[in-house]
């Protein structure tokens, strides 16, 4: 008689500082099933429910929610949780808010890296897992938050990993951290093949006529920014390549910021999406061959989010890039959830 392989039951999670969900479409990529979800900003709490109605979410400061009433509410137990992953604000630890570490930060968000460590002690959930930027690793606060989850029986590790190389088509470094009570948890495997501008953008329908709501939001360029946007060579050129009467005063005064009014590649990942990806003078944002700017809808597509994920045009660009551009990309948190989910099952 046949040996019955052990079916993987569904795990459970719950997602801290959830933006706009991109953490959540993560997870439940990798078959979690997030129960719970916790987001202080109203557009961005909006947003979540549009695209994850099933969870339950708190939409007030973290700080003021008690870890006692989400596992009453959740019917949780205490060791039942299989999984608290969050990303805390990472505004605090910036590079370019701190000059590269030149800067001290006081940002009061950085303390919140420490609502983390007040839910696991509380829920005392099998794994952990945060998402941050790179400075974070440098930070004496982020050294604190390990050492305490290490005296509540957690091993983990952090590594600074490339989204592009987990099927974001996107280049960006994040710091990515997993532990799990009395155990190592290994990193999500990296996928065999790279996604690039033209995998994730090039089938949509003409912007503009499309009938999707965010690809078709307007773009309005005074006639000289319009003309140098034109001027710029197409399929990853930039403002360097255009001749020296044809460009901006601003940039011909500065040597830096040398992305700026340039265009993505078709067949390289995309530069890292901002809040202002939508802005041609943010950053590498041109279009590989069309005469503008990304539109909000190819923004969540290099970042990760599948074409069916909802957003609302009614919050403007502004708040629209905003929500995106501080996002997680699903795929790589999928990666990673995958691999926290295969050290569960193996371990029960």
């Amino acid at each position: 008689m046949p040996t019955l392989r052990r079916t993987q039951r569904v795990r459970t999670a719950i997602d801290l500082f959830s933006g706009c969900g991109g953490l959540t479409e993560g997870l439940k990529t990798a078959g979690f099933r997030v129960l719970g979800a916790v987001e202080v900003d109203g557009v961005a709490a909006e947003t979540y429910q549009l695209n994850h109605p099933e969870v339950r979410l708190w939409t007030k400061d973290i700080r003021s929610l008690g870890t006692r009433s989400v596992a009453r509410k959740l019917n949780l137990r205490k060791g039942q949780l299989d999984l608290l992953a969050g990303c805390p604000p990472c505004q605090g630890f910036s590079t370019m808010r701190t000059l590269n570490g030149r800067r001290s930060n006081r940002d009061k968000r950085n303390d919140l890296l420490f609502e983390v460590v007040r839910f696991a002690k509380a829920l005392r959930p099998k794994a952990v897992m945060i998402e941050n930027v790179p400075g974070l690793s440098t930070n004496s606060r982020f050294r604190d938050f390990c050492s305490q989850l290490g005296k509540l029986g957690y091993t983990g590790e952090h590594r600074i990993l490339n989204a592009a190389r987990y099927g974001v088509p996107q280049r960006r470094n994040r710091l990515i951290y997993l532990a799990a009570r009395d155990q190592e948890v290994a990193f999500g495997k990296q996928s065999g093949e790279q996604k690039t501008v033209r995998s994730a953008i090039s089938a949509l329908r003409p912007a503009g006529k499309s009938g999707d709501p965010l690809h078709d939001m307007p773009e309005h360029r005074s006639p000289g920014v319009a003309r140098i946007i034109k001027a710029v060579p197409k399929n990853g050129g930039g403002r360097t390549d255009l001749p020296y009467e044809q460009q901006l005063d601003c940039h011909k005064s500065c040597n830096g910021f040398k992305d700026v009014y340039g265009r993505m590649a078709w067949d390289e990942v995309a530069p890292t999406i901002t809040t202002g990806c939508f802005n041609p003078s943010k950053g590498r944002f041109l279009h590989p061959v069309r005469n503008r700017a990304i539109t909000i809808r190819e923004a969540a597509l290099l970042q990760g989010f599948p074409k069916r994920y909802k957003f609302d045009v009614k919050h403007g660009k502004v708040a629209l890039a905003l929500m995106i551009g501080n996002a997680l990309p699903p795929p790589f948190i999928a990666a990673h959830a995958r691999a926290i989910r295969a050290t569960l099952h193996n371990r029960s």
